[in-house]
């Protein structure tokens, strides 16, 4: 970055301002919080976390330097909410990843899902039995997501990561509006929340355990 276009020390100090204030003004919410869902903590939380976000960038254009804050989100890098304090809609956006760990498992359970269909199709069920396209075909139109999701080792399948986008409306769209492009216009700032699930956590989980003190006093032999 050019000395031109660095922010002035008045303007991180002003920053710096600006965070103790909605520092305070987050605080006093918290004290007169109503209840779990009280709106002005959460309009005080969306403030300060868009204040120390302003105050940290300025810092470190300026002085090369940052915080040792990191406002909480559900996956840390979430923008404010800036969506319905009351949505009267919401939508759910899934992504569940897979790997085919056992394509014959994978064949022959599609293969008996189409024999055993009330339509059952000779052919249709022939062509589940071979092609892997055909399979995932069969038995994603015969079970929910869910369904796949509790069972998919009998189905051959891994589990990879997965996530869950909660995200709030005014109302419902118009039947068919977003058919065309289901995932493409999704507001980072209407995200209620998000749930992710991913090998990576269990391995950072498994690496912090590695740091703890081993108390020597848990599980020593006896005298």
């Amino acid at each position: 970055m050019s000395d031109a276009a660095q922010p002035t020390a008045a303007e991180v100090r002003a920053a710096a301002e600006a965070v103790k204030a909605a520092l305070d003004r987050h605080l006093a919410a918290v004290e007169r919080r109503t209840g779990d869902d009280d709106t002005a903590v959460y309009e005080a939380f969306n403030a300060l976390a868009t204040a120390a976000e302003a105050y940290d960038e300025l810092l470190y254009d300026r002085y090369d330097e940052v915080t040792p804050f990191e406002i909480p989100g559900a996956d840390g890098n979430l923008p404010p909410y800036t969506g319905p304090d009351e949505p009267h809609a919401l939508s759910l956006l899934i992504r569940r990843d897979y790997a085919v760990a056992e394509p014959q498992r994978l064949l022959a359970q599609a293969r008996r899902v189409a024999e055993l269909g009330d339509d059952a199709d000779t052919e249709e069920a022939a062509k589940a039995g071979v092609s892997p396209l055909a399979a995932l075909g069969v038995l994603f139109g015969e079970y929910e997501p869910d369904e796949i999701a509790s069972r998919h080792k009998e189905f051959g399948l891994e589990e990879g990561d997965s996530t869950l986008w909660v995200t709030a409306a005014e109302e419902l769209p118009e039947p068919g509006e977003w058919l065309s492009a289901p995932f493409d216009h999704t507001d980072p700032e209407r995200i209620v929340c998000r749930f992710d699930v991913s090998a990576v956590f269990d391995e950072d989980e498994d690496e912090d355990d590695e740091d703890e003190p081993v108390d020597a006093a848990a599980g020593g032999a006896d005298a």
